[in-house]
């Protein structure tokens, strides 16, 4: 009886390791939605971009408490690149192929985007560029892998100026006027010369242009230039340590604030969250979204990731602008793969080729938009074609108030008949340089 008892629980506990055997190989060979982050967790920029990774994360596992992309899991995994180009070659090269092949790649710099340019193309694995990248990435003619959503650097540049140009009392009263340019010496910075001077060209106003060196802890030369000048405003292309490096010599130099204007990469907490009130005044030009600590799709990330112990990042920061950038690139990342799946196949495992597809071809609504929790936080449509790989361009100015960001202007846009024949240049630059013929397709 007793060995009649013994191989009983031997052969109950054979099928029990039968079993999860069996289990663990179904879920090892379930398939899953593989989104690499390359990160900058460290280094000058990394206030600014470690809440975008958490936010990045946060909502990749919200989806999968949602259950999926159709019940699709997705996979995240992290690579340090410290906001160096080399490194972000290196992490896009090892994370390419991993977990069935990457959905798509974000590598949050702007010089790792030119030099993902021609690897992604070979590759065939898009690359989602939300607030970043060069402003011909536009053209979806030209850089078929390429999404810059969300408007572009010379969009925001362009409506910029008109923004200085309503301070101003009408863009007519910019023609005399000096506006200066502090920018990070580097690609991203340069970034925005070309529209600022054709704005100058047109307006008549003088830009006085001043490049600072990475990191840009060093602005004391620059800042005794600006005092000598006295411009009428200042722009910052400026992003993380810079930043706030920047703000604390116009503090010192005693340059009013509410003249000193930046973008959506200088316009975080971590910039303006130590000076207070001191920063009071400082407007920069934003995408849509800003701090949306009470939208329902924070509400949903709190309740159902960090409630359950599995946030990345302070759970207080939750709604901050840099986590927000994260949480909408990775709304986007998403959605593509939704998108493609009405193609090829709902509830399959979508190649980056499939996924560049529903990249293009995005037509998010206000109603899909609530649906997923970012009503307040972001305007519908966004949609996406051949030739249009930015999907809406509408803009707004926020202002720190001494604790936080409020918005302080209606809607904005970039006049496209002055960024329109820039892209086109550049575009046609790059492509007879690169042996690129441009698509012709219906829409194209």
């Amino acid at each position: 009886m007793r060995l009649r008892k013994l191989a009983l629980s031997a052969a109950l506990a054979a099928a029990a390791v039968a079993s999860a055997l069996t289990t663990s190989l179904a879920m090892a060979q379930a398939p899953v939605q593989f989104f690499p982050s390359l990160t900058a967790r460290t280094g000058a920029i990394a206030p600014v971009t470690t809440p975008v990774a958490d936010g990045f994360a946060d909502y990749m596992r919200l989806v999968n408490a949602r259950g999926g992309i159709n019940g699709v899991m997705t996979l995240v995994e992290e690579c340090e690149t410290a906001y160096a180009t080399d490194r972000v070659i290196e992490c896009y090269e090892r994370l390419k192929g991993r977990h069935g092949g990457a959905t798509k790649v974000s590598p949050y710099t702007t010089g790792g985007v030119l030099a993902l340019l021609p690897r992604v193309a070979a590759d065939r694995i898009p690359m989602l560029t939300v607030g970043y990248g060069p402003s011909m990435n536009a053209d979806g003619s030209v850089f078929p892998w390429v999404f810059p959503l969300l408007a572009t650097y010379w969009e925001a540049g362009d409506a910029l100026v008109q923004h200085i140009g309503n301070l101003a009392g009408g863009l007519a009263n910019l023609r005399g006027k000096t506006i200066s340019l502090v920018y990070h010496d580097s690609p991203f910075g340069r970034e925005w010369l070309p529209i600022l001077q054709r704005r100058a060209e047109m307006n008549g106003f003088r830009l006085l242009a001043l490049p600072v060196p990475h990191p840009g802890v060093e602005q004391r030369a620059v800042w005794l230039q600006i005092r000598r000048e006295r411009p009428d405003f200042v722009i910052l292309m400026t992003i993380g340590v810079m930043t706030s490096t920047a703000l604390r010599q116009a503090i010192a130099t005693d340059f009013p604030l509410d003249r000193v204007i930046g973008f959506w990469w200088n316009s975080v907490e971590p910039d303006v969250r130590d000076l207070g009130a001191a920063a009071r005044g400082y407007s920069t030009i934003m995408q849509q979204f800003g701090q949306a600590h009470g939208s329902e799709v924070v509400r949903q990330i709190l309740a159902q990731v960090h409630d359950r112990g599995q946030g990345s990042g302070p759970r207080d920061r939750v709604g901050d602008v840099s986590y927000m950038k994260g949480v909408v690139a990775a709304m986007f990342a998403v959605e593509g793969v939704f998108r493609a799946q009405e193609r090829f196949g709902r509830g399959r495992q979508i190649t980056g080729e499939q996924a560049r597809w529903g990249y293009e071809n995005l037509n998010i609504t206000q109603a899909r938009l609530d649906e997923l929790g970012f009503a307040g936080v972001l305007r519908g449509p966004i949609v996406t074609s051949c030739r249009d790989h930015v999907g809406s361009r509408l803009l707004r100015v926020h202002t720190w108030n001494g604790s936080r960001f409020e918005w302080s202007s209606d809607w904005l846009t970039a006049d496209r008949a002055v960024v329109d024949p820039l892209v086109r240049a550049a575009t046609d630059t790059y492509a007879r340089e690169n042996n690129i013929t441009r698509r012709t397709e219906p829409g194209c």
